[in-house]
């Protein structure tokens, strides 16, 4: 491994920790390093068994059966995503109607983006958590102890539309992009309030989703000379309700299950759909949040495209009333969703350890 690096961070008034001069992880992948610099070194990082999706299989949603008119399709539809958010906490999603030329346009924009000059990225660079548009590397690199190998663009994108006006065309395609997803999400969250008994528009409703906190992330995962000693992204859950992911083809996402990481290997043009933290707490611990990595290759670069869709920034976030009774008492605090975003945002990637600040022991 080699030296210790500052890579370029996202939190301006934080001083940089081992050296004046901050790098992209990108010019990092291409300076010729033969080894990692020693800051990103991950522990533990084969704990547990990696499977193939084909030894464990991971949960299909076919989206139009969900959008179908046939009340037994629809009804086993939201059954299985009621089983898949209880199991596993993710699933893969087929038929959803989403362009596949959209994707690929996307696609190509984060790929234009992140081949911007540094000079040119540079304007991007955020200066805080709640600047809508931030281009950084790693996570948090003021308290995480060690780095994520991935370079990220980060976006607010409703209820109000923000995005880098590089390269041409980008922010276009993620307008439409963005809407589509919403559409997605919205109907996602019908079936998983009736699969937990509610009404279809309870999630919606009693969250204010019309108003929907939406952030696009892109992750950038350069070629990595030790991919067997680093991660791109280090165990963690997601914030949010759902979060929907595409990649450019190359699978790097791994979610824990039972004791091992099963690769999440998705099918052409379909999407993966994480549950996250405040589906959690919504639920009442009935669903679990996710926990999943990314991982590295020496000889390939990943892209991802993850939106993570949440209520409205200043809704109160709690277990539903429904949910709730002597024998399921709740489970979480309530917060509004600013206050969980922060929380999230301050600390270093950890499994779940900002839905653990607001776990009730019992």
């Amino acid at each position: 491994m080699a030296a210790t690096i500052t890579i370029a961070s996202d939190f301006s008034a934080q001083p940089p920790v081992h050296s004046t001069k901050a790098v992209t992880v990108k010019s990092l992948s291409e300076s010729g390093l033969n080894s990692i610099p020693s800051s990103f070194a991950s522990k533990n990082l084969h704990d547990f068994s990696v499977l193939d999706s084909s030894e464990d299989a991971i949960p299909i949603i076919d989206f139009s059966l969900l959008c179908s008119g046939n009340p037994k399709q629809r009804c086993k539809a939201i059954q299985d995503l009621g089983q898949a958010c209880e199991e596993w906490g993710c699933f893969l999603l087929i038929n959803h109607g989403m362009p596949e030329s959209l994707i690929n346009s996307m696609m190509k924009g984060v790929k234009g983006f992140f081949d911007l000059s540094d000079e040119e990225k540079k304007e991007f660079q955020g200066k805080h958590i709640f600047d809508p548009i931030r281009y950084g590397s790693s996570f948090n690199t003021a308290v995480e102890q060690v780095h994520c190998w991935r370079d990220f663009l980060k976006v607010f994108v409703h209820p109000d539309f923000h995005f880098p006006h590089k390269p041409a065309g980008f922010s276009d395609a993620a307008f439409e992009y963005l809407k589509r997803i919403r559409e997605i999400i919205r109907e996602l969250l019908k079936g998983v309030s009736e699969s937990l008994g509610l009404e279809p528009n309870y999630i919606s409703k009693a969250m204010n989703m019309e108003s929907s906190f939406q952030v696009f992330i892109a992750n950038l995962y350069p070629p990595c000379p030790e991919p067997e000693l680093a991660l791109g992204l280090h165990p963690h859950s997601d914030y949010g309700f759902l979060s929907i992911v595409s990649e450019n083809g190359i699978h790097g996402l791994q979610t824990l299950h039972n004791g091992n990481w099963v690769k999440l290997n998705a099918p052409p043009n379909a999407l993966m759909v994480n549950t996250a933290d405040l589906l959690e707490i919504v639920s009442n611990g009935k669903y679990k949040s996710n926990v999943h990595r990314a991982v590295l290759y020496s000889n390939a670069t990943r892209m991802s495209m993850v939106t993570a869709n949440g209520p409205s920034f200043d809704q109160l976030v709690g277990p539903a009333p429904e949910l709730v009774s002597e024998t399921h008492p709740p489970a979480y605090t309530s917060l509004t969703y600013r206050q969980f975003f922060e929380l999230y945002q301050s600390n270093s990637l950890d499994k779940k350890s900002a839905l653990d600040h607001v776990r009730i022991l019992t």
